[in-house]
């Protein structure tokens, strides 16, 4: 077993163990639910359920209004700001609405941490999975014919695919899992200044998450095809710290816990009133008939 077979299966293993071994720890830590998690994954899921279709669809709208024409220049530029842009609107809006409506109860700092990590989360498990079926998939055409699972139409490019997958450095194909471990504080901090729209009480953040988001998402698209993908990776890890001292600036205390003190419990003799004897003489008794 080669380096380079170890290195694409432990890219595809730290891409979904990473943010388990997180969530674990957060929790156990914080002692908070995991509901938060869950809520902020399936917040990511849903706002892609509506992201992807739409730039799918206005591709191919703005493919017909002549944008292949442009020059490569302005193709690049126009598809980083879409691009940048449509994420930044479907993921931040879509978590405006987590805890608008979903977690009403999440106000403070760690449970958006811990929501953001679910966001985060989710994308590194799902891009995990798929890159972990596409390892074994490679790694069963690395030894066959593919002439004889490949339709000839697709054979010049499942062999170049091939190829190319079994002839990269060993670090090179650990990249997507470094990606993932630069995203996910990149997504905690995104929840973590949505989160300021409600505890803040100004609208403003969540606008400058969809801003903030657009800026990485668009700055990777127009720089990757010029800086290659080790740069590219360095520039994510970049805005992976800046993201990380957004993070801790933003930090506010903890909401105290109610603490509840025992009343001491009173016997009846405490609250009964005591009754004074009174002696029995013939003077007492006639002042007894007329009070």
């Amino acid at each position: 077993m080669d380096l380079l077979f170890i290195s694409h299966f432990l890219n595809s293993f730290l891409m979904i163990a990473m943010p388990l071994g997180l969530v674990l720890y957060l929790t156990r830590v914080w002692k908070l639910s995991w509901r938060f998690w869950w809520v902020g994954a399936a917040v990511f899921i849903l706002s892609q359920v509506g992201h992807i279709p739409f730039n799918s669809l206005a591709s191919n709208l703005l493919n017909q209004t002549g944008l292949a024409a442009w020059p490569k220049n302005a193709q690049t530029i126009f598809n980083a700001l879409f691009l940048g842009l449509s994420a930044g609107l479907f993921e931040e809006l879509s978590r405006y609405a987590m805890f608008r409506w979903w977690l009403k109860d999440a106000r403070s700092w760690r449970k958006a941490v811990l929501a953001g990590a679910g966001h985060g989360g989710a994308e590194a498990i799902i891009l995990g999975f798929i890159t972990l079926v596409a390892f074994f998939q490679l790694a069963a055409y690395r030894s066959i014919d593919l002439a004889s699972v490949i339709p000839a139409a697709q054979l010049d490019l499942a062999r170049a695919q091939v190829t190319a997958y079994w002839s990269a450095q060993w670090y090179e194909a650990l990249l997507g899992a470094l990606e993932r471990f630069f995203t996910i504080p990149v997504q905690i901090t995104f929840s973590v200044i949505v989160l300021q729209t409600f505890t803040r009480k100004q609208g403003v953040w969540v606008w400058l998450a969809v801003l903030y988001h657009a800026l990485i998402d668009a700055s990777v698209v127009f720089l990757a095809p010029s800086l290659g993908m080790l740069v590219t990776e360095a520039l994510v890890g970049g805005f992976a710290l800046l993201s990380l001292v957004i993070l801790f600036a933003l930090r506010q205390p903890e909401p105290l816990e109610p603490t509840y003190t025992d009343i001491p419990s009173s016997s009846s003799s405490d609250v009964q009133p005591s009754l004074k004897q009174v002696e029995e003489t013939p003077e007492n008794l006639e002042k007894s008939i007329y009070q």
